[in-house]
């Protein structure tokens, strides 16, 4: 869904690789929190309710740090990102 202009990503099951549809919307998610300069964006990642617990989690972080190592190098500073794994 979209939220202020931000798309949400959707990751393979049981990956924390970005496909090439999630690099192309955070391309455009990258532009609008340009354009948004006073925006700090909180990366969330979410799993599905298979596996641990523990294990979700972890899978979450390395999702959400997908993403903001893919914002960062669009020219996003880091600073401005924060992750949350759920």
């Amino acid at each position: 869904g979209k939220i202020s202009g931000l798309s949400s990503i959707n990751f393979d099951y049981d990956s924390s690789t970005l496909t090439t549809e999630a690099r192309r919307r955070l391309a455009e998610n990258a532009e609008w929190i340009k354009a948004n300069a006073r925006t700090t964006v909180q990366i969330e990642g979410h799993c599905d309710s298979r596996g641990s617990v523990e294990y979700n989690l972890a899978l979450g972080e390395r999702r959400a740090k997908a993403v903001k190592n893919y914002l960062v190098s669009l020219g996003i500073d880091s600073k401005r990102l924060t992750i949350i794994s759920y």
